[in-house]
């Protein structure tokens, strides 16, 4: 077939046939495309005319008629650039890779909606893989996404055990890895803000549900709530603590604890989840058992994914910039790639308290 489409150039240029009938001629079929050498003998013109015009090239003059009439032939007979030799030419391949547990979760999905439209911004393409928190394909999804000409990494809640080849951000990353940049929230002020305002609020039998231990935020989050509620004169009962093992997106996963906090009898009058879609579970066990949020039992949540606003009742929670911390993060990749400024082991992001309804003045 490819024979053929050469003999149909060669003898398009000979006889002197209508411009449509030499489309015809030449047009390949739909899972065929054109080599640039081919586009250049159909139209009779040097290949590196014909690459600076479509390539945008500045400054070079060469007639818009002929700028025009490439282009339209290049849509006609299909031709596609040929990415990774231009990519091994320059050395950059404006590919970025995207390391993230899952892609259903509101927290993952947020931040790679501000990485996304960054990286577009930036005339920057990008492959993600989802490894479910498994060491091993990490290792082999960083080797294979540097092999497939990635300029750069950016890992979402990913835990990297040692340096990479190219530039790399990790978005709640805890450890200090040469070379790569770690985008953190402030927990510290995170748990002043959840615990002051439960505290505010008159609360002071308090559970807590502590996030799994492969996420990357779990020991930081929990180590800053027992500093701050020390701090505030607040006990935290082993009887009020339920640790979170189970790797699930739904709000099932605050569902069951809470179920087995209200088993032991223990009282309290709020929860702090470890994240909104713990707390969208929590409310659902606490109200299977006939008791009421916030009148009962006030409930805060973490993250301020989109759903916390529409649930019933609207979610009070600790707000993360997710969009915002996936542009900073890419942002910082972009910087370390271009060496434009000089890169920082941390960058910390400030979290908010956003009040809705899940809480309320604890009961007498």
């Amino acid at each position: 077939m490819k024979k053929r489409l050469l003999y149909d150039l060669s003898s398009a240029m000979k006889d002197p046939i209508s411009e449509n009938k030499a489309k015809d001629l030449v047009r390949p079929r739909a899972h065929q495309t054109a080599s640039l050498k081919q586009l250049a003998a159909h139209l009779r013109l040097h290949p590196a005319t014909v690459s600076v015009v479509l390539n945008e090239v500045p400054g070079r003059s060469i007639p818009q008629a002929t700028r025009d009439r490439i282009k339209a032939a290049a849509k006609a007979m299909n031709y596609q650039p040929n990415l990774l030799a231009r990519s091994l030419r320059s050395r950059r391949t404006l590919t970025i890779g995207i390391l993230v547990p899952e892609l259903d979760s509101g927290y993952h999905t947020q931040i790679m909606s501000g990485i996304g439209d960054q990286l577009i911004q930036s005339g920057y393409f990008y492959f993600t893989a989802h490894h479910r928190h498994k060491q091993n394909l990490v290792e082999d999804y960083t080797r294979m996404l540097v092999g497939r000409g990635a300029q750069g990494l950016i890992a979402i809640d990913t835990r990297l055990e040692h340096p990479v080849s190219i530039p790399v951000v990790v978005v709640a990353g805890h450890r200090h890895i040469e070379g790569v940049t770690n985008v953190l929230l402030d927990h510290t002020r995170a748990a002043e803000l959840a615990l002051g305002h439960l505290f505010s609020l008159g609360h002071r039998k308090i559970a807590f549900m502590r996030g799994q231990p492969f996420s990357s935020d779990s020991d930081e989050r929990w180590t800053r709530l027992v500093a701050v509620a020390e701090r505030l004169g607040l006990e935290i009962k082993a009887q009020l603590v339920v640790s979170l093992d189970r790797d699930m997106t739904s709000p099932e996963l605050g569902y069951l604890p809470v179920q087995q906090l209200l088993a032991t009898k223990e009282p309290f009058t709020a929860i702090v989840a470890f994240n909104d879609i713990s707390a969208i579970g929590a409310i659902r066990a606490l109200k299977d058992c006939n008791l009421r949020v916030p009148e009962d039992v006030s409930v805060i949540g973490f993250d301020d994914i989109k759903a916390a606003a529409f649930t019933l009742p609207r979610l009070t929670t600790i707000n993360q910039p997710l969009e915002e911390i996936g542009r900073i993060a890419t942002q910082s990749l972009l910087n370390r790639i271009h060496n434009t400024v000089m890169p920082r082991d941390e960058i910390i992001v400030e979290p908010k308290l956003v009040v809705r309804e899940s809480t309320g003045p604890a009961r007498n």
